[in-house]
């Protein structure tokens, strides 16, 4: 049997659109595969959300099903992974997750990485970087015996982000998994929130960015670093919501990399201090046991 220590976790969590990638993930292709502007698309997604009370997710969702009865194009779910792979991603994105991974090694720390996006599963699971990631938790369709889309199977909209954390921390990852609602203690999860990391851009990140750090976890707000528009990030640290901001830029030595290790590094150091509590504690148990026995053996004598 081994007697090898098991590693602590900690959890990267990361918004895609605008996070990991510049642009909406339906705009670099499959919008403009249906012959339609971009910008007229979402006003027409927006306005049915509007005009029927309707969760803006589920309206383009809709959109795409019915611009695709109009065009004669099947939503196969191979085309959506076609689409995938034509995502563009920020500049150091591709190997980010390697260089993290061996940094966080170094520091006796296992990472895993999951993304929370309002966009589509389907399209990530076609990116080049889909395999980086434990759980992709995002919007996504049930599909017929053909795999043509027909109805929305998930809508993963600002407030739902929230219980993909609580999925995360306790362990039930799957998304039927109602024991998400059962009650742990936060010294029996599987990962803590203190050993969290929420990246996002915007304030449709907020209730995730609110429970990680309120938690005693971290935010990292990020820019686009060719816009250079940084007042979203600007408002999302004053309001405190951010630990970090910084630009988009996942290089290695980018303002991202240095804040990440610094974050490794705070959790290595906690874990350490954990450790130490627990073998300090084993030891008083282990009196307070014997004192209690011996107490009683005197009381039976007596």
């Amino acid at each position: 049997m081994s007697n090898s220590k098991k590693k602590p976790i900690m959890a990267i969590c990361y918004d895609f659109d605008k996070t990991l990638s510049p642009d909406d993930m339906q705009t670099f292709t499959l919008i403009p595969s249906f012959g339609v502007n971009v910008g007229q698309f979402w006003r027409e997604s927006d306005e049915l959300a509007k005009n029927n009370r309707m969760e803006m997710n589920l309206a383009w969702m809709y959109e795409l099903i019915k611009y695709s009865q109009f065009k004669g194009k099947s939503l196969k779910r191979e085309y959506f992974i076609q689409s995938g792979k034509e995502v563009k991603l920020y500049e150091g994105v591709k190997t980010w997750f390697t260089r993290i991974n061996q940094y966080a090694e170094e520091k006796g720390i296992e990472v895993e990485h999951y993304v929370i996006s309002s966009g589509l599963r389907e399209i990530i699971e076609g990116s080049e970087i889909a395999d980086e990631f434990k759980k992709i938790y995002a919007s996504s369709y049930l599909y017929n015996a053909d795999d043509v889309a027909v109805w929305p199977a998930q809508a993963v909209n600002y407030t739902n982000k929230t219980q993909y954390l609580f999925r995360i921390s306790k362990g039930f990852l799957e998304e039927h998994d109602e024991r998400v609602n059962d009650s742990v203690p936060s010294h029996e999860r599987r990962i803590p929130f203190s050993n969290m990391v929420y990246i996002g851009d915007s304030a449709t990140d907020i209730p995730c960015m609110h429970l990680v750090k309120e938690r005693g976890g971290y935010t990292i707000g990020v820019f686009d670093p060719i816009k250079e528009n940084r007042e979203k990030v600007y408002k999302l640290l004053l309001d405190g919501r951010l630990t970090f901001y910084a630009p988009a830029d996942y290089t290695a030595k980018s303002a991202m990399t240095k804040y990440l290790k610094q974050i490794i590094d705070n959790i290595a150091l906690n874990e350490k201090i954990k450790s130490e509590q627990k073998a300090l504690e084993q030891p008083a148990v282990d009196f307070m046991i014997a004192k209690e026995q011996k107490d009683d053996d005197q009381i039976e004598i007596l």
